[in-house]
């Protein structure tokens, strides 16, 4: 690429600099983007996490995310994306 020169003034994402050098169809749809690796919340999940929360929310001195958490029966949502969840919802 003969214009390459000017494409290096600008800041890159990692994946970016990869089309660059491999070319640019050479990545697939949502690879080298850790947004798309987050499973969305499916209705179903979003009302257990509804209820968990109106559960556990008058607990006393209590982590109620770590007690959402631990009663989730999704394995694999982390703890930042149940509070981004919460505040959004």
């Amino acid at each position: 690429n003969k214009k390459a020169f000017v494409e290096l003034l600008f800041w890159k994402s990692p994946a970016t600099v990869y089309e660059m050098t491999k070319g640019y169809s050479s990545l697939q749809e949502g690879e080298g983007s850790t947004r798309s690796r987050v499973p969305p919340w499916t209705p179903q999940e979003e009302q257990e996490l509804r209820e968990l929360y109106w559960k556990y929310k008058e607990v006393e001195g209590g982590d109620i995310i770590a007690a959402i958490l631990a009663q989730l029966p999704t394995p694999g949502r982390t703890r930042k994306q149940v509070v981004k969840q919460l505040v959004r919802m």
